[in-house]
Formats: C-alpha cells, sequence, structure tokens
C-alpha cells in the first residue's frame, strides 16, 4: 500500500468484469487500497484463477453473475467490441464504472458507438438503462495507472475525471479513485465525460488537479 493511503472503513465491494490488460491492474490497485475484489471474464473462473493468483494476488476469481450480485460497484473492463452482446440484465440495479472507449483506429467501426450526438458513456447507459453509470479510468493508460499513483497532498499526484448523472453514484466512485492514489475531479453529467474521450482534452494527458479543471473548462467552452 502507497504511504499515505489508508484502507477504506467499511469500503465498497468492487467486481472487475474483465479479466485482459485493464481488468488485473484496476483489480490490483483497488486491492493494494484495502478493497476487496471480485475479477470476472466470460465464463468458467478456474479458467482464470492462475493468471489472478499470479496477477491479482488476493482478488478473487468468480462466474460473473456471483461477482456482480455481491458487488456494491461494478468496473466495466472489458474490451469495447464485446459490449454489443453484454448481458444488460447481468448488471441491473448496479452501479458501474465504464472504463471503456470507442477509438476507431484500435477497435474499427463500431455502429452502436458511431452516434456523433452522444459520447460512448452516454450509449452504454441507454443500453445499460436499469444500471448507474459513471465514467472514469479511461483517459489513463493501464499500463500508468498502477506507477502514477501518489499519496495525498503530493505535488505530483495526478487527476483523474469522474462523470455521471448521478451525484451520489460519482461521489461514491470519486472516493474511490482518491483512495487509490489520484486526485479525482467530478464532472457533473455522462454528457461531460465526453472531454475524456479519446480526442478530448484530457485523455493520455498527466495533469494535476488544478489543470485539469482548467483543460476541462476549457475543452467545454
Amino acid at each position: 500500500m502507497i504511504s499515505g493511503m489508508l484502507s477504506p472503513l467499511g469500503a465498497p465491494r468492487i467486481a472487475v468484469l474483465g479479466a485482459g490488460h485493464v481488468g488485473p491492474v484496476i483489480a490490483r490497485v483497488a486491492i493494494d487500497a484495502g478493497y476487496h475484489v471480485s475479477i470476472a471474464a466470460s465464463g468458467d473462473p478456474g479458467k482464470i484463477a492462475l493468471i489472478t493468483r499470479v496477477l491479482v494476488p488476493g482478488a478473487e476469481p468468480r462466474w460473473a453473475a456471483d461477482a456482480v450480485s455481491d458487488a456494491d460497484i461494478v468496473v466495466l473492463a472489458i474490451p469495447l467490441h464485446k459490449f454489443e452482446a453484454f448481458d444488460h440484465a447481468l448488471v441491473a440495479d448496479k452501479l458501474v464504472v465504464d472504463t471503456m472507449n470507442y477509438w476507431p483506429p484500435i477497435d474499427g467501426v463500431r455502429e452502436m458507438f458511431e452516434d456523433s450526438g452522444a459520447g460512448s458513456s452516454e450509449i452504454v447507459q441507454d443500453r445499460l438503462h436499469l444500471s448507474t453509470i459513471v465514467k472514469t479510468l479511461n483517459h489513463i493508460g493501464y499500463h500508468e495507472l498502477e506507477d502514477e499513483r501518489r499519496p495525498l497532498g503530493s505535488r505530483e499526484r495526478r487527476a483523474l475525471g469522474v462523470a455521471g448523472d448521478d451525484p451520489g453514484a460519482v461521489a461514491v466512485v470519486a472516493e474511490v479513485i482518491e483512495r487509490i492514489g489520484y486526485d479525482a475531479v467530478r464532472l457533473d453529467s455522462l454528457r461531460a465525460g465526453r472531454l475524456l474521450q479519446p480526442g478530448g482534452p484530457v485523455f493520455g494527458v498527466p495533469l494535476g488537479r488544478t489543470a485539469f479543471e482548467l483543460a476541462t473548462r476549457v475543452g467545454a467552452a
């Protein structure tokens, strides 16, 4: 655990859906911050048991339905192309953190996300209409997420945006972001989460809180 970070007391339980590149890193930093974390792939948890022990010690590999049912926060860290077949009922009534990006040069053109009038997380919210979506962790590289953490008060502490339409849900996720080692900048809508997407003013850019807030204000103007 990073010096200066405290384990959360009565912390929410986190389920990470996705055991590729992104999911295990998110699971590791959450465990390091004191959270209970389950991780699930698309099938039998036995198939990811070994990789979980090696890459995410402390995480519990589970069937997706079981991981979600016990979780307070569900992190959606699957490849975007798999979202088209994602069962929306799996996360009904759950707080879901959307870490996905629509990036045609990487993902190819995905018709579902081609609505130029909506951000990708707005489209995710429309599809997962029984869930509460919060967008974050999408504008920092998974390979940076672990290394860029800093304790509270550090001058080198980086800011991450947290966007959502539900202020209570945003507050819960912002607390997680703060505890894993980043300053959380709350954006008041999923629409504002477009600023965090590829091509947005803060995507992939390591900024402190003040610079981040300025960049998002300028980007929204």
